[in-house]
């Protein structure tokens, strides 16, 4: 009976200090990530300094600029000049918030917006670009949100800057805002030609 008293008392230290233990470990993990200075929303894409993956998007239809149709995207239109590629939808409410910043944008001529209409009623997103404005050049219809896992978007809204040669430069996780409108503009400063 001696020797099993020390070893219960043993055991029984244990299964208290293992997850003590535990705790405190995954503690200091989380403290270390939340004092590293990084911002917490930027997730890293694997993308960037690749080239853009290879799709092709129907139009939106109806959707009509200066009295032609705005036709589809593929990864052939986002060659020859800077593109700022936007996931976008009629029934996000962040989506509707960026866009004024989006139409301030489009009237940079160094770059040209293109959007991908993700899981959207087609007149749903008519009506939202006709209330709001259209910024894009081009629109792309991806109903089933394939081309949005291709391109590794998490949410929406998300944008990503894709330079003349077509390689992905940068992305910007959730709604344009002021702060990373700013970030944005270092970026296309940097690679306009």
């Amino acid at each position: 009976m001696s020797d099993k008293a020390p070893q219960r008392s043993l055991l029984g230290w244990i299964a208290v200090v293992a997850p003590l233990a535990l705790f405190a470990a995954l503690a200091l993990i989380f403290l270390s990530q939340l004092l590293s200075g990084r911002d917490k929303s930027e997730l890293p894409s694997a993308l960037i300094g690749g080239p853009a993956p290879v799709f092709a998007l129907p139009p939106l239809p109806g959707l009509v600029a200066e009295g032609k149709p705005v036709p589809g995207l593929s990864s052939e239109d986002l060659t020859g000049g800077l593109h700022l590629v936007n996931i976008f939808g009629s029934w996000c409410a962040p989506c509707r918030a960026e866009h004024p910043v989006l139409m301030q944008l489009a009237r940079d001529k160094r770059l040209k917006i293109v959007g991908v209409n993700y899981k959207d009623d087609p007149g749903n997103a008519l009506r939202f670009l006709g209330a709001l404005g259209n910024p894009y050049s081009r629109v792309g219809v991806d109903p089933k949100g394939r081309v949005a896992i291709d391109w590794g978007f998490y949410g929406i809204p998300e944008s990503l800057l894709v330079d003349a040669d077509g390689t992905v430069r940068h992305k910007v996780i959730g709604p344009l805002t002021p702060d990373k409108l700013a970030l944005l503009v270092e970026q296309i400063n940097k690679y306009a030609r």
